[in-house]
């Protein structure tokens, strides 16, 4: 492997161009580690080669975009956590307001916002007076389509509980499941780049972004922080990912709410 900081950058500019991926919201390291799993792929020795390889092949174009937006995710993914929202967080949210706003950043192909629906639409349905909706939002508009459609393959649903399956998804004749209508009805899908400093939508009462700052660097990680705290209410509740951290810029931001899940509660 021969690297050139130059041809590195034309192959970063090639990216952004034309896949509106931008590399310069991510550590350089993954971007780097991300290519070159494709140039391994590919028998590629330079960037160059490789750039030239993507130009030629067009079909490298869809490797390459799924190589550099990983989507690693799966329903109620760290359940404790999930157990935490519904039973302790949206319960304190209804306690002041009647409609529950949530922003699911980074929902990737979907099974996040989608778990999120579950458990607001069981909440809806014990408190007649409560309604709410999740806006789902991700950069790869691709995941983000897969996502709007809801089909999952049955691998996936059979984690989940017999009951939650057969109440809230249909099994098409392929074998994979679909979400039911009442479940979509609850989320907006739309598009959105978290480094862009401005939310989809304020006054929000919970912000999910988990396990997508890893690839973030510390600047990029405060700014985001940053842009969560202005875009939910006073107190309302941000949970990150396990492995993810607050940095020291902007954990007066927020207040711990349970330090073992990262769930931090908005300081006014």
């Amino acid at each position: 492997m021969i690297e050139n900081q130059n041809e590195f950058l034309q192959l970063k500019h090639f990216v952004e161009q034309n896949l509106k991926i931008f590399c310069s919201n991510y550590k350089e390291d993954y971007i780097k580690r991300r290519f070159f799993s494709r140039m391994r792929s590919t028998n590629t020795n330079s960037y160059a080669e490789y750039l030239h390889y993507v130009k030629t092949n067009p079909p490298e174009m869809e490797l390459l975009r799924k190589a550099l937006t990983i989507n690693v995710t799966e329903f109620f993914r760290d359940k404790e956590v999930f157990d935490a929202i519904k039973m302790v967080i949206l319960p304190a949210i209804i306690k002041d307001r009647k409609r529950i706003s949530i922003w699911c950043a980074g929902s990737s192909t979907g099974e996040e916002p989608y778990s999120l629906a579950i458990i607001l639409y069981e909440l809806m349905a014990t408190h007649q007076d409560i309604s709410g909706y999740i806006i789902a939002t991700d950069i790869d508009q691709v995941v983000l389509g897969k996502a709007k459609a809801g089909v999952f393959e049955d691998k996936l649903i059979k984690k989940l509980p017999i009951s939650v399956v057969q109440k809230h998804f249909t099994q098409l004749p392929n074998g994979s499941y679909e979400a039911k209508q009442h479940l979509k009805d609850l989320i907006r899908f739309r598009p959105h780049d978290l480094m862009s400093g401005v939310p989809p939508s304020r006054f929000l009462d919970l912000i999910t972004c988990r396990n997508v700052t890893i690839y973030f660097n510390e600047k990029q990680k405060d700014d985001l922080a940053r842009t969560f705290h202005s875009a939910l209410v006073t107190n309302g509740f941000y949970v990150m990912g396990k492995t993810e951290y607050l940095g020291r810029q902007v954990e007066n931001l927020f207040t711990s709410f349970n330090s073992s899940l990262k769930i931090f509660i908005k300081k006014s």
